[in-house]
C-alpha cells in the first residue's frame, strides 16, 4: 500500500448537531495520527451547527437533508482513498487513522468498522450494546440468508464504516432516497468486492435515543426498522425511526 493509499478522510454526515459538535471537534483534533482530511456535511441545520463547526477552523458542505445524500456527497468531495463515516455523537480510539490503515491493508478486505459501545453520562447500555454487535449477524441470516451465505454483514452508522473511497464510488454509494438504514444497502453492494469486518475496537456513542425512548422501545425500534428494510417498506423506514434531536 502507498502513502497515497493510506490517506484516511473522516466524512460527518449532521443535522442540528450543534450540542454533540464541540466534544467531536476535541476528539477529532486529538487523533495520532491525524487524519488527512477531515469533512462535516450538513443537511439543512437550523441551529448553529455550520457556524460552529466553521468557527472551530473544520470544512463544512451544505446539501440536501437525508443522510445517504450526505455521506455521497462527502465521499465524493473529499480526496483521500481511506474514508471513514463518523456520526457527531461517535467518539473513536485515537488511534483511529491507524486502525483504519492497518484494517484496510488487507485487500480482501471491503468494508469495515469498529465495534460500537452505547454509554450516556452516568451508565453503559451493556444489553443493547450486545444487541447492536450480535444483530450484525442475525439480520442478514434473517433477512437474507441467500447473502449471509455468501458473507454479507450489516453494520450500522453508530460502527464508524469505512472502506475504499474508489469503490464506493464504483459501487454507487449510499442509495440516495434512503433517509434510515443507509447502511444496509451499501454492506451488500460492498460484500460483491470483498470480506465486511467489523474491528474489535470500540467506538464509544451515545446513548441519547436510548434515553429519549427507553431501553425496551430502542430496541424494538431498531429491530422493527430492520424489518421493514427487509421486506422492502422503505417509505415507512424514517417514519418508525423517529428523531430525538
Amino acid at each position: 500500500m502507498t502513502a497515497a493509499d493510506q490517506q484516511v478522510g473522516i466524512v460527518l454526515p449532521v443535522l442540528n448537531e450543534q450540542q454533540a459538535l464541540p466534544d467531536m471537534f476535541d476528539v477529532l483534533r486529538g487523533l495520532n495520527p491525524a487524519p488527512a482530511e477531515v469533512l462535516f456535511v450538513d443537511g439543512g441545520s437550523t441551529d448553529a451547527s455550520c457556524d460552529l463547526i466553521r468557527e472551530a477552523g473544520f470544512r463544512v458542505l451544505e446539501t440536501a437533508t437525508g443522510r445517504a445524500v450526505q455521506i455521497n456527497a462527502g465521499v465524493a468531495a473529499v480526496q483521500a482513498e481511506l474514508v471513514c463515516i463518523l456520526h457527531a455523537d461517535t467518539a473513536p480510539p485515537g488511534d483511529m487513522v491507524q486502525v483504519i490503515r492497518d484494517t484496510m491493508a488487507d485487500r480482501r478486505i471491503a468494508l469495515a468498522s469498529f465495534t460500537p459501545l452505547i454509554k450516556g453520562p452516568d451508565k453503559t447500555r451493556w444489553v443493547t450494546t450486545f444487541h447492536n454487535w450480535i444483530k450484525t449477524w442475525y439480520a442478514p441470516l434473517i433477512t437474507r440468508p441467500h447473502l449471509f451465505i455468501r458473507g454479507v454483514r450489516l453494520l450500522f452508522g453508530d460502527h464508524a464504516m469505512f472502506f475504499r473511497r474508489r469503490q464506493f464510488l464504483e459501487i454507487g454509494g449510499c442509495t440516495p432516497s434512503d433517509a434510515v438504514m443507509e447502511e444496509a444497502d451499501l454492506c451488500v453492494k460492498f460484500a460483491r468486492l470483498g470480506k465486511i469486518r467489523m474491528v474489535r475496537r470500540w467506538v464509544q456513542t451515545s446513548d441519547r435515543r436510548i434515553a429519549a425512548w427507553g431501553p425496551l422501545k430502542a430496541n424494538w425500534i431498531y429491530f422493527k426498522v430492520g424489518i421493514l428494510w427487509a421486506v422492502g417498506a422503505r417509505s415507512r423506514m424514517a417514519k418508525d425511526y423517529p428523531d430525538i434531536r
